[in-house]
C-alpha cells in the first residue's frame, strides 16, 4: 500500500520518493512545536538546536547519492548502514540481451538512486490490469544514500567449461585472476563468485531491498541470482566525517582503511590507472568479498587481555597496544618487561598493516551479518568482508595468504564465500550504461 504525503494526495510515479514528509520527521516537528508553547525558552532553544541538528542528520541520510561521475558511487561514498549485495548468473548465450538488460539496468539505477521507481510507470500508475514496473515497497521513503555498484565477475568472460560465450574473453584483466586457496578457506561454492554482482547501500535496508529485488525482476530470463547477502552496521568508515565502527567482536575495525579525502593513495591504491590492463577499466576498481563467519560464542568466552592481544589493539578506545589514542601509529618494535613485543608477532593488525605488506592498502566497507542461527545453539553470524583496490594480485591476495597463515584471530573465523568483480568506471552521461565500454 503506498503512502500518502501531508496533502493526502498520493506520490505520482516519476516524483522523486523523498518529496513526501517521513513519518519519523513529523514526530519531531511536532515535538518542537509543543517544546516552544510550553514557554521554556532555555530547553526548548537546546532541544531546538538538538532537532536541527538531528533534522540535519536525518537529511544527509535521506538525501540521493549522485549516479552519474568519474567513478561508480559505493565505492568512496561514506559508507551507509545496510547492505544488500548480490551476485547473478547470466543464463542467457544472447550478447545482445545481455547488453539490453545492462542498458534497462543503468536506468533503472539512475532512477531508483534518485529516490523514483525503478520504471517510468511506476508502482501505481499503470494499466490495472499490467504488473506494475516498480514493486512498490519504497514508495513513500526517501532516497536514503542509495548506490548500486555493479561488477563482472571471472566467469562472465569465460565460464566454468571455459566457453567465452559473450565473445568478451580476450578483455579479461590481468588482475581478475582468480583467488588462490587460503589456508583455512571451507569455501561453499553455491554462495561464491558469480558473473555480475551488484552491490546496494542504503541507511535504509528497505530500500536496498527494493533495488535488489527490481534489478532480479528486470533480468528475469536474462539473468538468475546465484548468491545474496543482507548486512547490517558497517565495520569501516570511508570518510573522515564518519567514525570507525565496531564489528560482532566489539573491536574497531578499519581504523587504517583508505578514506575519500586520500586522495593520492586512492590514485595509487583503488583506482585502475592507464596502462593497467584493458582501458574499459581505466578508472575502475577491483572488488574482493569474503562471507566470514565468526564464532562469536567461543569468542566472548575469551578474556578481555587475551583479545586485546589476539587484535593487536585495545577495545575501548581502538588504540595499538602501548599507545594511548586510537589513530596513533602501531610501534611493532617496542617490547614489554618480559622481552616479547608488546603487540604479538600474530596479531592481526601487526599482520594486515600496511608497513607489514610492502605498502599494499585496501578501501574496505564491509559489513556485520546475522542470518539466523546453525540449528547448534549458535548464531549464525560475522563479517562479509568488502574491499576495493587497483590490483588484488598485489594487494588483497599477500595480505590474506599472511592473514591466513599466522593469524592468532583463525581460530575465531570461517570463510565461507569469496568473489572477485571487475567494477567499470562510473557511468559518466545518459547515453552511458553499465558495461559500455567492456562489450563496445
Amino acid at each position: 500500500m503506498s503512502e500518502q504525503n501531508t496533502t493526502g494526495e498520493a506520490p505520482s510515479a516519476d516524483a522523486p520518493r523523498g518529496t513526501t514528509l517521513s513519518r519519523r520527521r513529523a514526530i519531531t516537528l511536532a515535538g518542537v512545536g509543543v517544546a516552544g508553547v510550553a514557554g521554556v525558552a532555555a530547553g526548548a532553544g537546546a532541544l531546538v538546536r538538538g532537532s536541527d541538528h538531528a533534522e540535519a542528520n536525518e537529511g544527509v541520510a535521506a538525501s540521493a547519492v549522485p549516479f552519474l561521475g568519474a567513478h561508480q558511487a559505493g565505492i568512496t561514498t561514506p559508507a551507509q548502514d545496510r547492505l544488500h549485495f548480490v551476485a547473478f548468473d547470466v543464463i542467457t548465450k544472447d550478447r545482445a540481451r545481455l547488453v539490453s538488460l545492462l542498458q534497462e539496468w543503468t536506468a533503472a539505477a539512475a532512477r531508483m538512486t534518485a529516490g523514483k521507481d525503478a520504471g517510468l510507470i511506476g508502482a501505481v500508475g499503470g494499466m490495472p490490469e499490467a504488473p506494475p514496473d516498480d514493486t512498490g515497497e519504497a514508495l513513500g521513503l526517501p532516497p536514503s544514500q542509495l548506490t548500486l555498484t555493479v561488477g563482472f565477475g571471472p566467469t562472465l568472460f569465460r565460464d566454468a567449461q571455459g566457453k567465452d560465450r559473450f565473445g568478451i574473453a580476450d578483455k579479461r584483466p590481468a588482475a581478475l585472476a582468480d583467488l588462490p586457496h587460503f589456508a583455512g578457506d571451507a569455501l561453499r561454492p553455491e554462495i561464491s563468485g558469480g558473473d555480475i554482482c551488484v552491490q546496494a547501500c542504503s541507511n535504509d535496508p528497505q530500500v536496498a531491498v527494493h533495488a535488489i529485488r527490481n534489478l532480479a525482476r528486470i533480468g528475469m530470463g536474462v539473468v538468475s541470482v546465484r548468491w545474496s547477502q543482507l548486512g547490517f552496521g558497517r565495520t569501516s568508515s570511508t570518510s573522515r566525517d564518519q567514525a570507525t565502527p565496531r564489528n560482532l567482536f566489539g573491536f574497531k575495525d578499519g581504523t587504517a582503511n583508505l578514506k575519500a579525502e586520500d586522495a593520492g593513495l586512492l590514485r595509487e591504491q583503488l583506482w585502475a590507472q592507464p596502462g593497467d590492463g584493458p582501458d574499459w577499466m581505466t578508472g575502475g576498481s577491483y572488488l574482493v568479498t569474503r562471507k566470514i563467519r565468526m564464532l562469536i560464542e567461543t569468542w566472548d568466552r575469551t578474556s578481555l587481555v587475551e583479545q586485546e592481544q589476539i587484535v593487536g589493539r585495545t577495545k575501548g578506545s581502538g588504540a595499538p597496544l602501548g599507545k594511548r589514542a586510537e589513530f596513533d601509529e602501531p610501534d611493532f618494535a617496542v617490547k614489554g618487561d618480559d622481552g616479547e613485543p608488546v603487540i604479538a608477532e600474530a596479531a592481526h593488525v601487526r599482520l594486515a598493516h600496511p608497513t607489514q605488506n610492502d605498502g599494499a592498502r585496501l578501501l574496505r566497507r564491509g559489513y556485520n551479518f546475522v542470518d539466523g542461527s546453525d540449528g547448534l545453539g549458535r548464531l549464525d553470524a560475522g563479517l562479509f568482508f568488502i574491499a576495493y583496490q587497483r590490483d588484488p594480485r598485489k594487494q588483497f591476495v599477500p595480505i590474506q595468504t599472511r592473514l591466513s597463515r599466522h593469524d592468532a584471530m583463525n581460530e575465531y573465523l570461517r570463510h565461507v564465500s569469496s568473489g572477485v568483480f571487475a567494477c567499470p568506471p562510473g557511468v559518466r552521461d545518459a547515453a552511458d550504461h553499465w558495461g559500455r565500454a567492456l562489450f563496445g
